[in-house]
């Protein structure tokens, strides 16, 4: 069988780190006769040479060679170039990993759109990722229809044979940024390149120890020497004018103005920030015209013209100005429509815990930073923008899966609004009025959200500034305890919006993965349950919203024992209720123990499921089986939110009291 995809992992001391990526690469969906792993020992000194030499004896498809220590990354990468078999080849970094379907779908992918390079989705663990460029799937993207500059780490998939023709190969050596040269010159030569943005396809994980090599302070001189290997790539292949000066803006917005900004630049020892100063200011008035920094937003415009005039005391100034914005959102509706959840809210910037105010000229709206009269005449004389451009102010929301990171963009509609900020004449605050809608059995980029907890994000956009904030500690009186749960799609997806505990922000339980869904179905009593023998059914009333039908496992498990009793349940609207399940009663299979009710809500469900304050109690009656009664599991404290007493201190007490 012809190996589509060859994974490549240049490896030097990771100590346990490797297991998780070792793990992923185990698990992935592809075929193993249709993958391979090459991992490239740099000169390792752990224990990890001998870990990768049991893992090759024991999995025919896990490759591991051996070489004296590089230095760097870019070596063991070309080595496993040279040593692959497959159509395609997938970087991977020895403390990263994998979605385990990131292989088949990523390949699939790039052979359906015939790509030469395939970007899978990335979350960071503590590292940032590229967030636009994943917005959407893009099978047909470049540079100049995609912000695929965002995205320059190597963590990608390719065409083996495109590298060849080309002879792409890694920069060798002690070095920075190779990636970055690699990564461009492959865009900027290939056909074609497909981002795949609806799977969670790469892991990038910082470290406990933050001994990730990218996380090491670096020489200031050698780095920003290599970041102009990366310019000279772009030079011998693009020409002069709007594109180049785009990719350009990539190196001055990530790698020069963001390090200048807020508490990034003030963290810095002095020494060491005028160092790294000098030697941006020396890049941007060598290599950058006008037009690179003229298509940045105004505050970074503002950041890179104090860089060009050598103002380092007044960008320090700005900085510690910049570091007191914050995003604030009030969440001003929550209902479930027809079993999709709308989140009505606003939101807005903050400075130094007050309104960011904006200065009226005429119909334009004007940033006010706290710059002195040479600084600001530095700033305009070197072409930067003061204008506010609001009118592309934004108000993303986003919900992010608790463990693993991954995010995705709800849809939002926004209006905007100037407010006058009292006692301030001719000053404005910027106020986003939103709605968005939450569909959970598509909000993951298409797909249904998968079980866990998803924090609601509020991201706002504007100006040059990228904030985020919880949403839901500040909320209107009328939301109260929210809108209850809803069971979603067959096989139903259960979903309850809730508070977090103690700051009160807005999250989503997918199918069980908190108490606070267990507790939600505590004002469900044996009222609400009917059984009938003939036939042996269970009609149960539940406090659910629907989108229609649905169907649900349900299991019916001995409390003594364990042992569960799986039947399938329809869940239809209730006029009332909300909801009614009914389901057929397996007579024949059921003890005549205690048998505690669960739903179990997906596939993943069946781990974990969600139980219901009830249990039935069955016992035979001649030649078959009658249900005795239904009883309510729930302590009668815990419907109201307290911890009942203990039974036998219940009745001590009720003894004590019958003695008087």
């Amino acid at each position: 069988m012809p190996i589509k995809v060859s994974v490549v992992i240049p490896v030097y001391n990771p100590g346990e780190y490797i297991e998780e990526c070792i793990a992923s690469l185990l698990r992935q969906s592809l075929p193993d006769d249709e993958y391979e792993a090459i991992f490239v020992d740099d000169g390792s000194t752990d224990g990890t040479p001998e870990r990768l030499d049991r893992l090759a004896a024991e999995h025919p498809h896990m490759h591991v060679i051996h070489q004296e220590a590089s230095g760097w990354s870019g070596k063991p990468r070309n080595t496993g170039i040279a040593a692959a078999k497959g159509e395609f080849i997938q970087f991977v970094d020895n403390d990263d990993w994998l979605g385990d379907e990131a292989l088949e779908r990523m390949y699939e992918y790039g052979v359906q759109n015939d790509a030469d390079v395939v970007v899978g989705k990335m979350v960071g663990k503590g590292r940032g990722v590229p967030r636009e460029l994943f917005r959407k799937n893009r099978p047909r993207a470049d540079v100049g229809n995609a912000p695929l500059i965002d995205s320059l780490t190597p963590h990608k998939m390719f065409r083996k044979e495109f590298l060849d023709r080309h002879n792409l190969r890694y920069l060798e050596g002690r070095r920075r940024l190779e990636d970055h040269v690699f990564v461009t010159e492959a865009y900027l030569r290939a056909k074609n390149v497909a981002v795949l943005s609806d799977y969670l396809c790469y892991y990038h994980v910082k470290r406990d120890d933050a001994s990730n090599a990218g996380f090491q302070r670096f020489d200031p001189v050698g780095y920003f020497k290599n970041l102009r290997e990366a310019l000279d790539v772009v030079e011998e292949l693009t020409e002069p004018g709007p594109l180049r000066d785009r990719l350009f803006r990539r190196w001055l917005r990530n790698e020069m103005v963001e390090r200048m900004r807020g508490q990034r630049l003030l963290g810095l020892p002095e020494d060491y920030r005028k160092e790294l100063f000098d030697e941006i200011h020396k890049v941007v008035v060598e290599r950058f015209g006008p037009g690179v920094a003229a298509g940045l937003p105004p505050t970074q415009q503002i950041v890179a013209a104090l860089i060009a005039a050598d103002r380092l005391t007044d960008l320090e100034e700005f900085a510690r100005w910049e570091s007191g914005i914050r995003a604030t959102g009030t969440l001003k509706a929550l209902t479930w429509d027809d079993g999709v959840l709308t989140v009505g809210f606003t939101a807005a910037l903050t400075s130094a815990g007050e309104p960011l105010t904006f200065r009226n000229d005429g119909d334009t709206g004007l940033l006010v930073p706290p710059l002195s009269e040479a600084a600001t005449q530095a700033v305009v004389a070197r072409g930067a923008d003061l204008s506010a451009p609001l009118g592309r102010s934004r108000a993303d929301l986003v919900v992010r899966e608790r463990a693993s990171g991954a995010e995705f963009y709800q849809p939002v509609e926004v209006t905007r609004e100037q407010v006058a900020v009292t006692g301030q004449d001719g000053h404005f605050q910027q106020v986003l009025r939103a709605s968005a809608r939450i569909d959970p059995l598509t909000a993951a980029g298409g797909p249904a959200l998968h079980a866990g907890v998803w924090d609601v994000f509020v991201r706002v956009v504007s100006c040059g500034w990228s904030k985020e904030t919880r949403l839901g500690a500040a909320r209107a009186d009328g939301i109260g305890d929210g809108p209850g749960a809803a069971l979603l799609g067959t096989p139903g997806r259960l979903v309850l919006p809730y508070w977090t505990d103690p700051h009160g922000n807005l999250s989503l339980d997918v199918d069980g993965r908190t108490d606070h869904t267990p507790a939600f179905f505590q004002k469900v009593t044996r009222r609400d349950v009917t059984v009938t023998t003939d036939p042996a059914r269970l009609t149960a009333r539940l406090p659910l919203h629907l989108r229609g039908r649905s169907e649900v496992p349900l299991r019916l498990t001995d409390t003594a024992s364990g042992r569960a009793v799986a039947m399938d349940a329809v869940v239809t609207e209730h006029a009332e209720s909300g909801a009614e399940l009914t389901a057929d009663l397996p007579l024949g299979e059921l003890p005549g123990t205690p048998l505690r009710l669960e739903l179990a809500p997906s596939a993943a469900g069946e781990e974990k499921p969600v139980a219901l304050p009830l249990a039935l109690r069955v016992r035979a009656r001649g030649r078959g089986v009658a249900v005795t009664r239904v009883q309510t599991t729930a302590k009668k404290g815990a419907r109201r939110g307290r911890r009942s007493l203990p039974r036998r201190v219940l009745g001590r007490i009720r003894r004590a009291l019958r003695k008087k």
